[in-house]
C-alpha cells in the first residue's frame, strides 16, 4: 500500500499549514478558547476560503468530493496545532446528509457548510450507552404530520456553536435494539431544546442537551427507513478514522517538541538528549509515530473503499487500538521527558497531552475496540 500523499493532498496540506503558521499559534489559540464562543469565526471563514470545509462535500454542492484520506490532511493539522474549531463535527454531519439526505436537504445544508455559513453537530451519545452506537433512549413520536422528540444527549461536541443538529431518536423498540432508530435535522434554537454547555479537558466546547417536546416537521427526517443504525455505524467508523489522523498530527508535534527540549535542556554541562537512556525513549516515541501514521492511513483508505462493513469495522478497530496505545505512550513520555514543567498550562505540550488523552477515548477506547475486533472474528 502506498502511504504517500498525492500531489493534490500535499498542496492542500501545505496551504492549511501556511495559514496555521500565520494566524493560529499557541497564543492565538489561548485567546480563542478563552473567548465566549470558544472558537474563532475568522478562522472558520478562513477554513471555508481554503476549501477545507468543502472537502467532504460533493462538487455539485460546492465542495470537492474528498474522502477520509483527503480530510486526513486537515485532521493532522488540527491535531498538531490543537485547533478547536468544529471541523470534525461538521464533517460528520456533512457525511450523514450526503449519505442519507434528500436532494432538497443536501442543497439546503451542504452548500452552506462548504461556504462556511453553517456549523452542525451530531447529537447521538447518551448516558449509559458507553460506546454502543445503537443504544438510543431518546424517543420520537408522531404528532399529526410532525414528530415530537423527547430525551437527553450527552457530550455533544461543538453543539454550543452549531446552528443545526442531527439528532438520533427511537421510533420504536427497546433502548438497545438495532432497529427503530431514525435521524432528524433540528435547528439548535428550536423551542424545547436546552443546552448545558461546558469545556472539555482538551478545550473543545461541548454540551449535554435535553429535548422536551421538541416538534419537528416530517421533512426534517434524514432518510425514510427506521434503520439508521447501519448509517450511524458507517459514520462513526469514518469519524474514528479521522481522529486517528488527528492523533498522528498531535503525536508528531509531541515528538518534535520533546526532541527540541532534550537538545536545549542541559544537565552536568551537556544536553540531556545526549544521555543514552533518554535517546532510547525518543526512539520508542518515533516508532509509535510511524506505526500510528501507517494505521491511520490504512483506516482512512479503508473507509473510503467500497468494502464489506465487517471488514471496514475490523480495520478501523485495529487502527484505533494501535492509535490509543500510541496516544497513551507518547503523551506520557513527552510530559515526563519535559520534567515538571511538562504539566504547566503555559506549555503547549501539556495541552497536547490532554488532546491525545481525549482522542484515545473518543469513539471507543482500546478495550472497547479489542472487544469489537474479537466479536467480528
Amino acid at each position: 500500500m502506498n502511504f504517500d500523499r498525492t500531489e493534490e493532498q500535499r498542496l492542500f496540506a501545505a496551504s492549511i499549514e501556511r495559514f496555521v503558521e500565520r494566524g493560529y499559534d499557541f497564543d492565538a489559540r489561548r485567546r480563542i478558547i478563552a473567548s465566549h464562543d470558544g472558537y474563532s469565526r475568522d478562522v472558520w471563514a478562513a477554513f471555508a476560503d481554503l476549501g477545507a470545509l468543502g472537502l467532504p462535500i460533493a462538487s455539485e454542492f460546492g465542495g470537492f468530493g474528498g474522502g477520509a484520506a483527503d480530510i486526513a490532511t486537515v485532521m493532522e493539522t488540527v491535531g498538531e496545532s490543537l485547533i478547536v474549531e468544529p471541523f470534525l463535527s461538521t464533517a460528520i454531519a456533512a457525511r450523514l446528509v450526503s449519505l442519507a439526505g434528500t436532494p432538497a436537504q443536501k442543497e439546503t445544508l451542504l452548500r452552506p457548510i462548504a461556504e462556511g455559513k453553517l456549523k452542525m453537530a451530531f447529537a447521538h451519545s447518551e448516558h449509559g450507552a458507553r460506546y454502543n452506537v445503537t443504544h438510543v433512549a431518546t424517543r420520537a413520536r408522531r404528532s399529526d404530520a410532525d414528530f415530537v422528540i423527547d430525551g437527553e444527549k450527552c457530550v455533544v461536541l461543538h453543539s454550543p456553536c452549531a446552528e443545526m443538529l442531527i439528532v438520533s431518536a427511537r421510533l420504536g423498540g427497546k433502548d438497545a435494539d438495532k432497529t427503530g432508530i431514525a435521524l432528524f435535522i433540528v435547528k439548535s434554537d428550536t423551542p424545547g431544546i436546552s443546552l448545558a454547555p461546558y469545556r472539555t479537558l482538551d478545550d473543545l466546547r461541548a454540551a449535554d442537551i435535553r429535548f422536551t417536546g421538541v416538534r419537528v416537521s416530517a421533512d426534517s427526517r434524514l432518510g425514510a427507513a427506521d434503520d439508521a443504525a447501519t448509517l450511524i455505524e458507517d459514520v462513526i467508523d469514518y469519524a474514528t478514522a479521522l481522529v486517528c489522523a488527528e492523533a498522528v498530527g498531535a503525536i508528531r508535534y509531541a515528538n518534535g517538541a520533546t526532541l527540541d527540549y532534550l537538545k536545549r535542556r542541559q544537565q552536568f554541562g551537556v544536553p540531556i538528549g545526549s544521555f543514552q537512556a533518554l535517546q532510547h525513549r525518543m526512539v520508542d516515541m518515533a516508532i509509535e509515530y510511524e506505526q500510528a501514521k501507517s494505521m491511520a492511513t490504512l483506516a482512512c483508505a479503508t473507509v473510503d473503499a467500497e468494502i464489506d462493513p465487517r471488514q471496514r469495522a475490523r480495520v478501523v478497530s485495529a487502527a484505533k487500538i494501535r492509535i490509543a496505545d500510541a496516544c497513551r505512550k507518547v503523551s506520557q513520555e513527552s510530559v515526563q521527558l519535559h520534567g515538571g514543567m511538562g504539566m504547566s498550562d503555559e506549555l503547549k505540550i501539556s495541552h497536547t497531552f490532554r488532546r491525545l488523552t481525549m482522542i484515545a477515548q473518543r469513539f471507543g477506547d482500546a478495550d472497547h475496540h479489542l472487544e469489537r475486533l474479537a466479536s467480528l472474528g
